[in-house]
């Protein structure tokens, strides 16, 4: 017997057996430590136009009168102000004017506009024609079919454009039971999938051209909002947890209740859990939506019951959305920022990308702004 383990076709296979196991197991330990430790976690980074997110939303705030005399001033610097965006991006230009048709509301007009002109506040012959705007001398100019915000120019965002639309009745369904602005859902969905014009461009040239469909995470962060495990758990505790400052009420207790009749199972999810499972679903992206939309909710919660509300601060909720629950510290003057990357020559923040996205009117027809952001529907 012993002669049999020393002879070298027992010994060379039974070696390389033990390290290929030996190398393995040392993988799966750091890989739950780097879970556990949070090590493969993005500490994200503030957006460089920060300030500007913050005096645009003092100027809006307490300060914004909303008496009759005011709110014509307003309109009348809104509407002339559309006329000039008009002479060099049109396509802007109708999506601020439709929603300022649909909704009648002029600080939020005016809020699309300041997005524009953060964008534009480099160009100075646009800053040359606001000026001249208010002189009545205004000229006309060379105009673009284009956005303003260039990402929106690239052809991922088209094809995302009709990816998102079909999910719009399953967008519709989480805003309804969750009380979160479908906007705003498709917010932090955009930064998530904007993120991936670059890092995963084969991906999209797979999945988003020739199929129009999101793309499906799962990999660390998963479904097409790209959620964490780990913050998908967190998520589910605290909806039960009438003792934590993220606590959304009795109601909201049972919404991601498990189904014991469905597996959810499909060929690229079958190793994971049941909670992963439903992230990582195909045609189905539901629970990628609810997720998110409960965690932004638990998130204005727990700024509001510290006397800190963001109801009106969409780029704060998509920032914190995208860094977790441990960066999400409510004071007064939060920063807008969350992951950094590149989309075609130009850097952004995930922070900064949903606030672009939000006030740029693009798919209004779909996802129209709500008197308010939660609970709108709500006696």
């Amino acid at each position: 017997m012993l002669k049999f383990f020393k002879n070298k076709w027992f010994r060379i296979p039974y070696t390389i057996l033990l390290y290929a196991f030996s190398i393995y197991g040392f993988f799966l330990t750091v890989t739950y430590f780097a879970m556990k430790f949070e090590w493969t976690k993005d500490s994200g980074m503030i957006d460089s136009n920060n300030r500007y997110f913050q005096n645009m939303h003092d100027k809006y705030n307490q300060s914004f009168r909303i008496d009759s005399i005011s709110m014509q001033k307003y309109r009348y610097e809104a509407l002339n102000r559309i006329i000039v965006l008009n002479e060099f991006y049109p396509l802007n230009a109708k999506y601020i004017l439709d929603a300022w048709a649909r909704n009648q509301d002029e600080k939020l007009t005016l809020q699309m506009l300041d997005a524009v002109d953060l964008k534009m506040k480099s160009n100075q012959e646009y800053r040359n024609a606001l000026q001249e705007m208010r002189n009545s001398k205004l000229k006309k100019r060379k105009t673009t079919g284009l956005s303003v915000f260039d990402w929106m120019n690239v052809g991922e965002w088209k094809a995302f454009r009709i990816a998102v639309q079909k999910d719009k009745k399953c967008i519709d369904s989480v805003a309804k039971i969750t009380g979160v602005e479908g906007r705003l859902i498709v917010s932090c969905l955009a930064g998530e999938q904007i993120r991936l014009f670059n890092s995963r461009r084969e991906s999209f040239k797979k999945y988003i051209s020739p199929l129009q469909s999101l793309v499906l995470e799962n990999n660390l962060s998963y479904g097409v909002t790209g959620i964490k495990e780990h913050t998908a758990m967190n998520i589910e505790r605290y909806l039960k947890d009438p003792k934590s400052e993220y606590y959304l009420g009795k109601k909201y207790e049972h919404l991601l209740d498990y189904d014991s009749t469905q597996s959810y199972i499909n060929s690229i999810n079958d190793t994971m859990s049941v909670r992963l499972r439903r992230l990582v679903q195909f045609n189905d992206h539901y629970y990628s939506y609810l997720y998110a939309a409960l965690f932004v909710k638990q998130i204005k919660m727990q700024w509001e019951r510290a006397g800190f509300p963001l109801d009106n601060r969409p780029e704060i909720l998509a920032s914190l959305f995208n860094l977790g629950y441990s960066k999400s510290k409510p004071k007064k003057n939060p920063s807008v920022g969350g992951s950094n990357y590149q989309v075609g020559e130009s850097q952004y923040t995930f922070g900064a990308v949903a606030f672009e996205f939000y006030y740029s009117g693009e798919l209004l027809d779909v996802f129209p702004y709500q008197k308010k952001r939660f609970d709108w529907d709500t006696n």
